[in-house]
């Protein structure tokens, strides 16, 4: 059998093959293996490396000798000479190619990548602030009202100026909490200082919101997810919006955080989130809604450590939550507001397809993200981008689904709730609310769209630049749906009288500019009314704007058309045809998301 060239393996019959006494084989002039010995160190240099592995098994007990070659014969012996075989050895290769490693990166932690997530996500809160920033516009009537309020409460507190009542009945949170703060800051920084702490409160959102989708999944989602969020256009005018919206959600964002961060800890840590969750419900009435989410969302952020033992952690918070929410309801008198603003609220007119329509346009986009992220999440759980995927498995396919649709599935809860009171009004900044839940699945759908090692960098792009238009475009557009007030309490401010009794589309406007010349209690709404007549008579809609112009019972009318059109074309009829008014101002005003009006501004003649 041949092992290699020019080489020979003896056989049993071989007259070269082995001494049965010692083991040894010899040749035919009687040559044994000791009298190789000194060709050994010679040859076995020749069998180095992986040449040497390879016969060194299967020679070893084999002498590195050809066979003799016969030179001459004498009778019937041939002679032979021994001779060396050289052994060929191949030549190492010039290049080795190296071992492929299974991924590109690795997602395990360290501090190298936190620091570097970090200052992506500084970058990603400056175009949010800046964004928020370049808004600008006078106060709306909703930030008027609310930071007009706040001063009211402040006064009657310090001073014991007379407390105007009402605000419980139609504010939609509690008028002691953002209204007080938001006052306070105001007080020092005025109405930019406001919304500066708005601005705050929604980097902050957005900072917690990339920490908790850390948490769950890992950086690059918490990246994608923020930089959505931060450029959604509730986002960015909630962000430069002095109303109770953009600390309510600051607080369901920190709940949130709460609840995933305390995953492992004892079930009984999760009670941290209880507090912030009610004083969120306090805040914003609407937040409500959201607690359910946050229950759930308890339960199966513990399920990888606890299994079946994570519903009792659930069960805790909710108890806990609803503790402190009863005692909130017997110790304040909120519930009316609660009822007027929210549970038994009025309904209005506008069709469902519309607010469809409304909600796909403001946060469709990140909503179908969502979706596809969550499709995508269910159907496998580690993240593509590298097969090293740190905590990303779960328990399986069942867990990712309920997680998908929850978070997803929260988004839905607002446009649900505007459609139920057929009402367009806040449906933009509820919206962020369940957005802030459906971003940690918009940035799974955005890193699944972009495949492992960045193969499709530009969808990534594409979705992100689209979004980022869409932002910019509709937070212009958003600012610009109220005029400019400066010009109209400049003109009304010379009317201004202690007891004087004044109506207004949107009072609240110069109330908050005026408030050291009048308040609440002196101006009458074009958005209701219950006038006494001489009588005792109670008067309401356009019969008590109709009787109460008769009688000259206001000093000064001021009507812009927007608000209330239909309404102002009746009233300036009227103030006509009672004889008491003269027009004593009409200032034109343009607004910068297209349109235009004028204020009309007529006093009492006698």
């Amino acid at each position: 059998m041949n092992a290699g060239p020019n080489h020979y393996t003896p056989q049993p019959y071989d007259p070269y093959g082995t001494d049965e006494e010692d083991g040894t084989w010899f040749n035919s002039e009687g040559e044994s293996a000791a009298y190789q010995q000194p060709y050994q160190g010679q040859y076995q240099q020749q069998y180095q490396g992986q040449y040497q592995q390879q016969y060194q098994g299967q020679y070893q007990e084999q002498q590195q000798y050809a066979p003799a070659i016969p030179e001459q014969r004498h009778g019937d012996q041939p002679t032979y000479a021994l001779r060396t075989v050289e052994q060929q050895v191949p030549a190492e290769p010039a290049y080795t190619i190296p071992e492929t490693p299974d991924a590109g990166w690795d997602d395990t932690p360290s501090r190298r990548r936190s620091w570097v997530s970090r200052g992506v996500l500084l970058f990603v809160l400056a175009i949010q602030a800046v964004l928020s920033l370049r808004l600008s516009n006078t106060a709306f009537q909703d930030e008027a009202l609310y930071l007009a309020a706040g001063h009211n409460i402040i006064d009657h507190l310090m001073n014991g100026t007379p407390l105007h009542s009402g605000y419980e009945s139609y504010f939609s949170g509690s008028p002691m909490l953002y209204p007080v703060a938001a006052a306070v800051v105001d007080g020092y920084f005025g109405l930019s200082g406001a919304r500066l702490l708005s601005l705050l409160c929604m980097l902050g959102a957005t900072s917690l919101l990339y920490s908790f989708t850390r948490r769950m999944f890992n950086e690059r989602v918490a990246l994608v997810a923020a930089a959505l969020f931060a450029v959604t256009q509730p986002t960015i005018v909630l962000g430069w919006f002095a109303t109770y919206d953009a600390p309510a959600i600051f607080l369901l964002a920190l709940a949130a955080w709460i609840v995933v961060r305390t995953n492992r800890a004892p079930a009984v840590v999760v009670l941290l989130a209880a507090p912030v969750m009610v004083l969120a419900v306090a805040v914003k009435y609407a937040s409500a809604l959201y607690v359910p989410t946050l229950i759930v969302l308890a339960a199966l952020t513990s399920w990888h450590y606890r299994g079946w033992r994570s519903l009792w952690r659930a069960a805790l918070l909710a108890v806990g939550t609803g503790v402190l929410v009863g005692v909130g309801l017997m110790y304040t008198n909120v519930l009316a507001g609660v009822k007027q603003t929210t549970t038994n609220r009025a309904h209005g007119t506008d069709a469902a397809m519309d607010l469809l329509e409304k909600s796909g346009e403001w946060g469709g986009l990140m909503f179908a993200t969502a979706c596809a992220g969550a499709f995508f999440y269910a159907r496998r759980g580690r993240m593509n981008e590298s097969p090293r995927s740190y905590g990303l498995h779960g328990p399986g396919w069942r867990w990712r689904t309920l997680l998908g649709l929850l978070l997803t599935g929260t988004a839905l809860l607002a446009p649900a709730y505007q459609i139920h009171l057929q009402t367009s009004v806040s449906l933009y900044k509820h919206l962020d609310f369940g957005l802030l839940f459906a971003a940690p699945m918009a940035g799974i759908g955005v890193i699944r769209l972009v495949g492992k090692h960045f193969r499709y960098p530009q969808l990534g792009i594409l979705i992100w630049v689209t979004a980022l238009c869409l932002g910019v475009s509709q937070s212009e557009w958003r600012f610009g749906l109220w005029p400019d007030s400066t010009p109209l309490v400049k003109a009304i401010e010379p009317y201004m009288k202690p007891k004087g009794k004044y109506l207004g589309a949107t009072y609240e406007v110069p109330v908050y500019y005026l408030r050291d010349k009048t308040d609440h209690s002196q101006w009458t709404s074009t958005y209701g009314i219950g006038y006494a007549d001489k009588k005792g008579v109670v008067h309401h809609g356009n019969e008590g704007y109709r009787l109460a112009l008769k009688d000259g019972y206001f000093d000064l009318v001021v009507l812009d058309g927007i608000a209330t059109p239909e309404l102002d074309k009746y009233l300036e009829r009227q103030v006509r045809e009672s004889g008491h008014y003269r027009l004593v101002g009409a200032i034109p005003f343009k607004l910068s998301s297209g349109g235009s009006g004028t204020y009309k501004i007529w006093t009492k003649t006698s």
